[in-house]
């Protein structure tokens, strides 16, 4: 028996707002048994409040595709560009200072 491979073309429509795209520099992720949650905010220094700028709610299946796709580009964008330093959190900044003899007194 004969397979063919059927090629579909999808045709994606992108207007001006969301093109635009949103700032954002958080994301809080979180689940259920049927779904991914990911808010996406922008944390304005000195400022206590956050607005969630954007959620996206996905089946487990589509989030660990995102996980694949992310993990590819990211490979793909290190390689040609170089490793991406994260700086780390003013928690992981204190553990190392205490770790390295230089605790408080």
């Amino acid at each position: 028996m004969e397979q063919k491979q059927c090629s579909q073309e999808l045709n994606i429509e992108l207007n001006e707002n969301v093109a635009e795209g949103e700032y954002v520099n958080l994301a809080i992720i979180s689940h259920s048994t049927s779904e991914f949650v990911i808010d996406f905010l922008r944390v304005m220094p000195g400022l206590p409040k956050a607005k969630v700028k954007n959620r996206v709610i996905l089946a487990p299946e589509h989030a660990k595709r995102l996980l694949l796709s992310l993990q590819d580009n990211i490979a793909r964008y290190e390689a040609s560009m170089g490793q991406i330093a994260i700086p780390p959190t003013p928690e992981e900044a204190k553990m190392a200072v205490k770790m390295w003899g230089g605790g408080e007194a």
